[in-house]
C-alpha cells in the first residue's frame, strides 16, 4: 500500500468516476477539496441519510473547511465507529 496524499483524515468520502458523473453540477464543490477518510455525513446521520442530505454535507464541509471542523470530525468519528452512533 503506498501513501500519495490522495486523500485526507477528513473530507467528503471518495466516489467512483461513474458516480460522480450522476451528480448535479452543484453537487460538484465536494472535489475542491481531498476526499477523506471520515467526513461530516459519516458523523452527521450515516446510513439514516439520503443521499441528497450526505451531498449537501460534502458541500457545506467544502464550505465550513477548517482546523476546528476537522477536529470536531475526528472526534465525532470514534464514537460514531465504535459506539454505532451515526447510523
Amino acid at each position: 500500500m503506498a501513501v500519495r496524499g490522495e486523500m485526507s483524515l477528513v473530507g467528503p468520502r471518495p466516489v467512483l468516476p461513474w458516480e460522480a458523473e450522476l451528480f448535479e453540477e452543484r453537487y460538484r464543490r465536494r472535489f475542491l477539496v481531498k476526499p477523506g477518510i471520515s467526513g461530516l455525513w459519516q458523523v452527521s446521520g450515516r446510513s439514516r441519510l439520503t443521499m441528497r442530505e450526505a451531498l449537501e454535507l460534502d458541500i457545506e464541509y467544502a464550505d465550513r473547511q477548517s482546523l476546528a471542523l476537522d477536529l470536531s470530525i475526528i472526534l465525532r468519528t470514534v464514537p460514531t465507529v465504535f459506539g454505532g452512533g451515526a447510523r
